[in-house]
């Protein structure tokens, strides 16, 4: 039955596929003429009637991203404002149009309508018109009566509360919650943010259960430990719900037991169910909250659905495929050249200015490309290059290296372009060209430090798990100290002075609190050394990958000491 909808639906598509194309094109043929002349206000009226035109073949054919995207782009063209507003809304428009468009080519080829692909684009139009944006779930529904317990399956440890030490635990959750929050929104470190974002989920799930806002966190445990398995990425309307859940998480904090007793949206509760959905996880768990919606995984997860958006809006991306290998022939040209000068086979003059004047055509497209970083960087060469010709001498073995490391750097940005595409942080790689970062040999200090901590840390853990299970027998832990110690003089090395200071106050720590004491620590110390050392695992393991370092781990790291005094 289903697949006979189907076949009847796309026989109706190709039946109006032509009408389509033709009212599409009319719509931004008007809307190109009133953007050239606003005083004619009949070309907009005339790309409105085109607009609820579509809509209604969209509606009979039963496109409901397609026809929902029309309903919104129709919103902008009523009391269409004037100045640098109209502009803004104009702009959304001719996107839509485009999308539109596109997402009829799709369709053709597919033959599956997938409207949430369209929910971006939406979005824009909405934002255009200062309204608040659908959230991811908008075209879900599975028909929900009641939630099922989220919690039944979770083992969760019980939380003392001894000594306000309960209240210091919830702000070290919530720090952790918005260090993986504040990550998530400057795409930095996405995994790590992701295993921060569970380990707070968790915490708060511990925090909260037994109460109404129990059920939150403990599915919000289930979906960030889903989105960290699957590699999920973040959408803005992903980043949105985190913000939601942030403002739930200070409640928390700063309103207490009349918070936790309140139960939690179900508008939030069925946006984390239909991130379970999307993510197309087997795993018992997430299996298990979706049967209680009578829904199994979806067969069109978040990483296919990721590959069918980059088709859908990336126009661009089989342009700049192309770019890429064309930049990258050029280049590999250049590198062939500078090859014959360092290996002093027939050095020529004339080779210099064929180098100077290819960096000068690299640093054209670079500039039409916006990355005026790397546009400079090409031509500061190209200028050199020239420079050593008029003064009738090769370059040196120091100045050849350097023009090298930009050639370099310039094609490492290059490459980038087809995945990544492209952004400012490719344009800012013009700034490590010809920098200390370029030193080899400082890189493999760093990744052997890195290393050599990672093997610490985990030692650690372990010493630490083998001293609770034998009943506090200290032998487990009598060479950790000098264990953390050696890593603090790495780190020092690499003049990482403040990740030193960490793990010399942990070190410390178990001296104090672990050896040298005479009772068995609490478990809120406990709990304390075990966010302090995963928070430094997880600055390390960006050292050891070559990312950006994130201090807010470290002081994470610092803050769940402090928390119990250590």
């Amino acid at each position: 039955m289903v697949q006979a909808s189907l076949a009847t639906r796309s026989h109706s598509f190709d039946l109006v596929r032509n009408e389509i194309d033709q009212t599409i094109k009319q719509a931004e043929t008007s809307l190109e003429r009133f953007q050239e002349n606003r005083d004619q206000p009949e070309e907009l009226q005339n790309c409105a009637d085109y607009l609820n035109q579509l809509r209604g073949i969209f509606i009979l054919v039963e496109l409901k991203g397609a026809s929902r995207l029309c309903q919104e782009t129709l919103a902008l063209t009523e009391d269409m404002p004037a100045g640098a507003e109209a502009d803004t809304r104009l702009t959304a428009m001719n996107s839509a149009l485009f999308t539109l468009r596109r997402y009829t080519e799709y369709y053709h080829q597919q033959r599956e309508d997938h409207p949430e692909l369209l929910l971006p684009a939406i979005n824009d139009l909405r934002e255009a018109r200062q309204e608040k944006p659908y959230p991811e779930s908008w075209f879900f529904n599975p028909g929900v009566g009641e939630h099922p317990n989220f919690c039944a399956d979770l083992p969760l440890a019980p939380l003392a509360d001894k000594d306000g030490e309960q209240e210091a635990f919830t702000r070290r959750m919530r720090l952790t919650f918005q260090i993986a929050l504040l990550g998530i929104l400057k795409d930095r470190n996405p995994e790590i943010s992701k295993k921060l974002m569970a380990r707070a989920a968790r915490g708060f799930a511990r925090l909260t259960q037994g109460t109404p806002k129990g059920q939150l966190w403990c599915l919000f445990t289930i979906v960030a430990n889903t989105m960290l398995d699957r590699a999920m990425g973040f959408t803005k309307a992903r980043k949105r719900l985190l913000m939601q859940l942030e403002r739930q998480a200070r409640d928390i904090v700063y309103v207490g037991k009349p918070a936790m007793d309140k139960p939690a949206p179900d508008s939030l509760l069925m946006e984390l169910v239909y991130l379970l959905y999307r993510s197309g996880s087997g795993n018992p768990e997430v299996v298990r909250v979706l049967s209680a919606y009578q829904l199994a995984p979806s067969k069109f997860p978040d990483s296919m659905m990721e590959a069918h958006a980059r088709r859908l809006y990336g126009l661009g991306a089989d342009v700049l495929k192309s770019l890429s290998q064309a930049l990258q022939e050029e280049l590999n040209q250049l590198k062939d050249r500078l090859d014959i000068i360092e290996r002093g086979l027939e050095p020529d003059l004339a080779e210099l200015s064929a180098i100077g004047e290819g960096l000068d055509r690299v640093a054209n497209t670079l500039r039409m490309l916006d990355l005026d970083q790397l546009a400079r960087l090409s031509a500061d060469e190209a200028s050199r290059l020239r420079q050593w010709e008029e003064e009738d001498r090769l370059p040196g073995e120091d100045e050849l290296y350097r023009l090298a490391g930009s050639v370099l750097a310039i094609e490492d940005a290059v490459m980038q372009f087809v995945h990544r595409g492209i952004t400012p942080e490719t344009d800012a790689m013009a700034a490590a060209a010809n920098t200390g970062e370029a030193s080899v040999y400082l890189q493999e200090a760093i990744w052997v430090v890195a290393d050599e901590a990672r093997s610490a840390l985990t030692l650690a853990k372990r010493a630490i798990t083998a001293f609770l299970e034998s009943d506090y027998d200290k032998l487990h832990l009598a060479n950790l100290p000098g264990t953390l110690h050696s890593i603090w003089g790495g780190l020092e090395l690499i003049s990482d002075s403040q990740a030193a200071q960490v793990i010399a106050r942990i070190a410390g720590s178990i001296q104090q609190q672990l050896l040298d004491a005479r009772e068995a620590p609490s478990e809120q110390v406990l709990e304390a050394l075990a966010d302090a050392l995963t928070s430094l695992e997880y600055y390390i393991e960006s050292i050891g990958r070559n990312e950006e370092r994130n201090p807010d781990l470290l002081r994470l790291a610092e803050s769940s000491l402090d928390g119990v005094g250590l």
